[in-house]
């Protein structure tokens, strides 16, 4: 969706409409989520009712009006319930209040002075494992209430009692929390186009409704009681350095949490970035005005902004408008909540505790090798507590930070000539010295070694063991010739240079694979000499340059090495694969495929379409590369390979706003409609990252089966002498990801 980029707090004519159309309905939303949201949190933390609507107010107006991010919506997180309630449990309400406001101090400090950038330091696994440690923590400690018990000290403690709960309690409040989970998972299911009303309001409504209905014997919630109760905040008593680290604790955990919130939110809109400082900032004096009225720590959360963004949020007016509305509602209807179950709340607890433990996150650590970090600060978080799950995970981390930092990679092989090919890679310290002697020792004595050095740093240790073993494999008749690819860091250190910086980023390699532009300015290449960026010429004007001197390079380069195996194509091709891909720049087949000449016969089209046998539109160019491929080549595979973020697709998508009716695309896209409707009856199995995406796999598959409707490849598939692929490419990831092949029909054809 498009966000407006004049996203400011003033109204002027050219935005109040603006605000009217979009960000007043998507206000509304997000109060119907927030208010009971805040009712729940606040009970998680042990605070009165009354605080949880006070912080959601102070969020949506104070952070909404000052805050550096156009959409974000900030107010009580449930990542926060622990922190509060420990702290609640030691120094009281009032004194919990004056803690909140002097992390919002704090909070103020650090954004004034622009440190915000140095809060994303903090690895996300740490943060993603903090929460779903705290859903897991709220959720066993709630489902106690919905059971009819009451929680206990640790999760430890409410685990063990969880089967007693049980076991022994079915009352009309397990009634109640049952029927309100099981509307919030009914709502989860429902199509998006169905979800009218908010599923945490939903339920709340089905529960209230039903326990008044049947007369259930169950606990209402008491707003008046939290706000006669209302008093300023107090100084705590109690150790100084405790009450420090409470501050502390809450300042950079809620900080921390909207500025990845920001970073977040930023994905998805296309309005203006965030101000991660002025952000801060705004939490911070949030947070003071919370904590001097009252009310709960205050943070960006990120279920709130993202019902906010998907309900048309467009400026920062949606989400002040959200905390007047809830304000409206705690004056003039407050009453409502009475009519409220405790164990609905407590029910809805659970289900955001479990929300909280998000697998998405767990399947984007898991290429980075960061679940462990993520598992071990769960793990700490429900065992130990916040803060020691926290501290586990951030040494965990720094410790994985400081292995892939000093990690190194020794390969030595023997060519078929008899000479040794090492290649040294990584950080070379003291640290990887044993490995790197122990493989260099195993080279045969008197062999000749070509050594690679692929390092970004080298200590004085592994210099000393290198030039040693050099010394020693050369006086026993070896030779060894040192190639650097990266900075000379073997030659510096053998000629007594100063070794400064201590550590160089790598040289982008000038490989074949770079894009023109990426070797263009300031570079060396073999037809622009090293001018300066402000004397090169326009972009436009370098596009027959750039082929030209590619092509140059290829005849100086490639050719040479690839001469002698074209020479021996040179009378005829005998691919393997039939190649159909989309004609999009950034696929290249080769590359994603890692295969050579005469490995792939390619048909490149808009979408990588396969026009179904006997189509109205019909397309004999693609009809005729299947045809040649399977008659004339014997190809055994077939390969439909199509990627993320396709033009076409999301051409598709938009019904044909995106095409003129009539053109040539627009007759072409016509192919795509069998993918467009299987699209429509396919539920997402959650590995997609939207609609688009879910639309971009999905057209591999009904390609595969439009295959399946040529006469030539239903009888060689079924006969098992053609094997069908799907592939599909993540740009963004570099990765190539095999889909679900299309089974072999058994019996005749």
């Amino acid at each position: 969706m498009g966000t407006d980029t004049k996203s400011d707090t003033a109204l002027t004519k050219s935005n109040i409409t603006s605000v009217l159309r979009y960000d007043l309905p998507a206000s509304l939303v997000v109060f119907l989520v927030a208010v009971p949201l805040s009712l729940g949190i606040a009970i998680a933390s042990g605070a009165p009712l009354a605080a949880g609507l006070i912080a959601g107010v102070v969020g949506g107006v104070v952070a909404g009006f000052l805050g550096g991010s156009v959409v974000q919506v900030s107010g009580p997180a449930a990542g926060l319930s622990l922190v509060v309630a420990d702290i609640v449990m030691t120094y009281g309400w009032r004194a919990t209040c004056m803690i909140t406001l002097l992390a919002g101090a704090l909070q103020l400090l650090l954004g004034v002075f622009r440190v915000a950038r140095s809060a994303l330091a903090v690895s996300p696994a740490v943060v993603h494992g903090m929460l779903a440690g705290v859903g897991v923590v709220i959720a066993l400690s709630q489902l106690h209430v919905v059971l009819g018990g009451s929680p206990q000290r640790s999760a430890i403690e409410n685990l063990i009692e969880l089967p007693q709960q049980i076991v022994n309690n079915h009352d009309h409040a397990v009634f109640v929390g049952l029927l309100t989970i099981t509307v919030l998972i009914l709502c989860a299911r429902l199509p998006q186009r169905l979800r009218i009303v908010p599923a945490p309001l939903a339920a709340l409504l089905v529960a209230s409704v039903t326990a008044w209905a049947f007369g259930w014997d169950i606990t209402r919630v008491d707003l008046s009681k939290s706000l006669s109760e209302w008093a300023t905040p107090i100084w705590p008593q109690g150790d100084w350095h405790g009450i420090i680290a409470a501050v502390m604790l809450v300042a950079l955990l809620a900080g921390v949490e909207s500025l990845l919130c920001s970073v977040a939110t930023d994905k998805l809109h296309d309005g203006k970035r965030s101000d991660l400082d002025k952000e801060l900032t705004a939490q911070g004096v949030a947070n003071m005005v919370t904590g001097a009225l009252g009310g709960l720590p205050v943070a960006g959360v990120i279920v709130r902004s993202t019902t906010n963004v998907r309900a048309g949020a467009r400026s920062r007016w949606s989400t002040i408008l959200h905390g007047v509305w809830i304000l409206v509602f705690a004056v003039f209807l407050g009453w409502m909540i009475t009519l409220i179950p405790m164990e609905a709340l407590a029910a809805l607890l659970v289900f955001i505790g479990i929300q909280m433990v998000n697998m998405g996150h767990l399947r984007n650590l898991r290429g980075h090798g960061e679940v462990p970090v993520y598992l071990i600060t769960m793990a700490g978080v429900v065992l130990l507590g916040l803060a020691e799950g926290v501290l586990l995970g951030l040494v965990l981390a720094a410790l994985l930070a400081l292995r892939r930092l000093t990690w190194v990679t020794v390969q030595a092989r023997p060519d078929s000539d008899g000479r040794w090919h090492v290649l040294i890679g990584g950080s070379l310290t003291f640290l990887g010295v044993p490995m790197l002697t122990s493989e260099l020792h195993a080279i045969p004595a008197g062999a000749a070694v070509e050594l690679d050095l692929n390092i970004d740093f080298m200590d004085n240790a592994a210099f000393e063991a290198i030039h040693a073993w050099r010394h020693d494999h050369e006086r026993g008749g070896g030779t060894v010739d040192i190639d650097e690819i990266h900075d000379e860091w073997y030659a510096m250190a053998a000629s007594g240079a100063r070794m400064f910086p201590a550590k160089t980023p790598p040289r982008a390699p000038d490989r074949w694979w770079l894009p023109w532009s990426h070797r263009r300015h300031g570079r060396r290449n073999p037809d622009y000499s090293l001018v300066p960026a402000q004397h090169m010429p326009e972009e436009d004007d370098l596009a027959v340059p750039d082929l030209l001197a590619g092509a140059r390079e290829f005849h100086r380069r490639t050719a040479p090495l690839i001469r002698p195996l074209l020479h021996g194509m040179a009378r005829g091709q005998d691919p393997s694969h039939l190649f159909i891909t989309c004609a999009d720049s950034r696929i290249v087949p080769n590359l994603i495929t890692s295969s050579g000449p005469g490995d792939l016969f390619t048909v490149r089209n808009i979408g990588n379409l396969v026009p179904r046998q006997g189509s109205t539109c019909a397309d004999d160019s693609v009809a005729a590369a299947i045809e040649y491929a399977t008659k004339m080549l014997n190809v055994r595979t077939i390969t439909v390979c199509g990627h993320s973020g396709c033009g076409a697709m999301a051409a598709l998508l938009s019904g044909g706003e995106k095409t003129v009716e009539g053109s040539a695309l627009s007759r072409w896209l016509r192919h795509g409609h069998h993918s467009l409707a299987r699209f429509v009856t396919t539920e997402s199995d959650g590995t997609d990252d939207g609609p688009l995406d879910r639309l971009c796999r999905v057209n591999v598959t009904q390609q595969l089966e439009n295959l399946r409707t040529y006469p030539q490849v239903d009888e060689l598939f079924r006969a098992g002498r053609l094997e069908l692929v799907g592939v599909y490419f993540d740009i963004a990831t570099a990765r190539v990801h095999i889909l679900e092949s299309p089974p072999v029909p058994a019996g005749p054809p």
